[in-house]
């Protein structure tokens, strides 16, 4: 029983935005779909950290939710900035079942165990929020500790899943790394940075957690070995 991750799928089977326009962005569903299959078997967890889908509306995900229902392993998902479906976790998780969706679970105040790790984190935000949007960074640090909190009885090492990176170039997220610290986190994967922001990203020890960028660019659209 492996945990992979991986980020920022931009699928859109439902609707008119395919990312194959941007470079090295070609046939990425059939690259994600295979690389996949090759990886992850039915026993095996994928945190996938947000911009999972380009729908606008939660019943317009249905085509992207069924491709990734298909692909192997239980999959846990997080929001992107680009998630405009999301909804109040009772109404997604009634959508998955009521589609049959039951290898899909949202990550969204809460955590999952996956062997001797707990799965917990949020999307995050910028670390160059302005101070108009600073409450809601402040939502997004109050849920990522309800989901270490309700991780802290299990006695499971807790791992982290962000979609916005907590650190990037000289910038630092100072109220989701202080977080980070609070907690003891040892690890954390994030997405979000495409094309030349790799180039900045910050990936391996940071302030003694490893950090990992797991969008699918990044990775050649291939799930990353976290665990197992």
């Amino acid at each position: 029983m492996s945990l992979y991750a991986v980020g920022d799928l931009h699928l859109s089977l439902g609707t008119d935005k395919p990312m194959d326009i941007f470079g090295g962005w070609h046939d990425y569903v059939a690259r994600i779909r295979s690389n996949w299959e090759r990886l992850v078997s039915d026993d095996d967890t994928v945190v996938i950290c947000g911009d999972v889908s380009w729908a606008m509306k939660l019943e317009n995900t249905i085509c992207d939710f069924r491709f990734i229902e298909e692909l192997p392993g239980k999959k846990i998902i997080l929001k992107g900035n680009h998630d405009y479906w999301w909804n109040t976790k009772k109404k997604m998780d009634a959508f998955l079942c009521e589609n049959g969706f039951f290898t899909i679970s949202i990550l969204h105040n809460n955590s999952f165990a996956c062997g001797d790790i707990a799965i917990c984190g949020t999307r995050g935000w910028s670390y160059d929020c302005p101070q108009s949007e600073i409450n809601i960074l402040l939502r997004e640090c109050g849920r990522l500790k309800m989901s270490l909190d309700s991780a802290r009885d299990t006695g499971l090492r807790p791992v982290v899943f962000l979609h916005y990176p907590p650190v990037y170039g000289d910038y630092r997220c100072d109220e989701i790394m202080d977080i980070l610290h609070e907690y003891d986190i040892t690890a954390c994967c994030y997405g979000h940075l495409h094309g030349p922001a790799h180039h900045r990203a910050r990936t391996g020890d940071v302030e003694g957690i490893n950090m990992k960028l797991v969008a699918c660019d990044y990775t050649n659209f291939m799930p990353v070995l976290i665990s197992g």
